[in-house]
């Protein structure tokens, strides 16, 4: 696994599977392969299937061969611009690309495209800036969601939401131990699946706040730690070493 990049330091300098988040895709299509044995799944899922395995298989070439000499949007845009294009570079272009096709293939008015098409490509990186410690990533999807459950009472997608959740949980506590790493394979996953749970399910005022949010949350990451940020915050520390060994935290 070494000798394949599959496996990387963490932050504790200790060599641990990377990329394990690619189980997530599978696992979502095996259970909608018995959905659709059993007369549960519907064609409209397949755009919500589709997005999910190619991000993740952007992510995963960015797990696998990924240099990390260019870090964040503005390090990955700032190598392309001077023309090398590295596989974070890759995945923003590509992950950007399937984001309009997704937006594009749900409908309405071209500023509803828009506006879709942006909400998905920066929730789709958004997982990304939790995915730095055992079991953060997971955290932040689970509240996420609860909170995308809450906004769009009565408008989610439970056949959609439950199969993923369930993938999540399960790798879960793996990830809190430290045992495994998400990585972009996982946290890219995740980021979609929920910029799409919003698109599908949001209000247009709804959305236009989600993107001022996701805007300002990248702006500030680039500018400052989000680990930092999260340590210095005893409630945000709490709930960060939740569930987290002591060795792993």
């Amino acid at each position: 696994m070494q000798e394949s990049a599959a496996v990387r330091k963490n932050y504790l300098d200790v060599d641990i599977p990377v990329s394990a988040g690619i189980s997530f895709p599978f696992t979502l299509i095996i259970v909608f392969i018995l959905m659709d044995l059993s007369g549960w799944y519907e064609t409209s899922y397949h755009l919500f299937v589709l997005a999910l395995i190619t991000m993740s298989f952007l992510g995963f070439i960015d797990d696998m061969l990924g240099k990390r000499d260019a870090l964040g949007f503005k390090g990955h845009f700032k190598a392309l611009f001077k023309g090398r294009l590295t596989t974070g570079g890759l995945k923003a272009l590509g992950g950007g690309i399937l984001a309009f096709y997704v937006a594009f293939s749900l409908g309405g008015s071209w500023p509803d495209i828009v506006l879709n098409t942006l909400v998905i490509a920066l929730a789709a990186n958004l997982m990304n800036l939790f995915d730095l410690r055992p079991g953060r990533a997971v955290k932040a999807y689970i509240f996420f969601l609860l909170l995308i459950v809450l906004l769009a009472w009565g408008q989610v997608e439970w056949m959609l939401i439950a199969p993923l959740t369930g993938a999540v949980l399960f790798y879960g506590k793996e990830d809190l131990k430290a045992r495994l790493m998400m990585g972009d394979a996982g946290s890219n996953v995740l980021g979609v699946a929920l910029g799409y749970f919003c698109v599908v399910s949001f209000s247009w005022a709804l959305k236009i706040g989600l993107l001022v949010f996701l805007i300002a949350i990248h702006i500030f990451t680039e500018k400052y730690s989000m680990t930092a940020v999260i340590e210095k915050n005893k409630l945000l520390k709490s709930l960060d070493d939740l569930g987290r060994s002591r060795q792993n935290g």
